[in-house]
């Protein structure tokens, strides 16, 4: 009789309910598959989560990029720091390329959105668990649209203008159209750290303006327009 193997599990959303449903998918796959999936720890935050990860040292860390205080991709480079050994499948809303690639960037294993999760989360468990790379065609195409892109120039042009990872985050949403308040809102910082990382990036671009600083990252290839960014920021 071979025995069941124990996959234990970290989840990492701020919102409750979805943890519990989460909780609930797990002990549906432990009934019916040849693995057992023991949640051994709930996290709402970033620092909740890396220091439960370190506590419990987890097989799987389900996370969610959209955290409280530090996003997931901050997460991403704590866990990657603390535990190593962790894998870490990311659970979604984000559609856009530019997100896509800095979590598998950072460390991630797997991508899947999250309304994609009832029919690709099994299936995504077991790859990662398999020491493989889980990403579903959609986001397989988003992420080496991404990749080209980076592999191009910009990435070299990033590092020539000693732009910072948050900097260039800062840099991609504001030439997405997103106001300074809408930036805060996405990378949750202050308004106030916004604008401090703005004018580190004039200062680098050697530019005086949003319109200058714009114009110029498009002109390098510093970042590319997201579309679909766009239209949600205006919805």
């Amino acid at each position: 009789m071979i025995a069941t193997q124990v996959v234990s599990i970290l989840l990492v959303d701020d919102d409750p309910k979805f943890r519990e449903g989460l909780r609930t998918l797990f002990s549906f796959y432990s009934h019916s598959g040849s693995w057992r999936y023991e949640i051994v720890g709930e996290a709402a935050t970033v620092d909740q989560a890396v220091k439960l990860a370190h506590q419990q040292r987890p097989s799987l860390v389900v996370l969610d990029l959209e955290l409280p205080q530090k996003d997931g991709i901050a997460a991403l480079h704590k866990l990657r720091e603390s535990s190593p050994s962790a894998k870490v499948l990311v659970l979604s809303g984000h559609h856009q390329d530019e997100w896509i690639f800095r979590a598998m960037q950072a460390g991630a294993k797997g991508y899947l959105f999250k309304e994609q999760l009832v029919n690709q989360l099994c299936q995504a468990i077991t790859t990662i668990i398999n020491n493989e790379i889980y990403l579903a065609p959609e986001v397989t195409t988003r992420f080496f649209r991404m990749f080209h892109f980076y592999n191009g120039r910009s990435f070299s042009e990033c590092k020539s203008f000693s732009l910072t990872e948050r900097e260039r985050e800062v840099l991609y949403w504001l030439v997405q159209g997103l106001s300074n308040e809408e930036i805060s809102q996405h990378l949750y910082v202050t308004v106030a750290t916004v604008k401090a990382h703005l004018t580190a990036i004039f200062e680098k671009l050697k530019v005086t303006s949003r319109t200058q600083a714009i114009i110029k990252a498009l002109k390098l290839g510093l970042v590319s327009v997201n579309l679909s960014a766009m239209g949600s920021s205006t919805s």
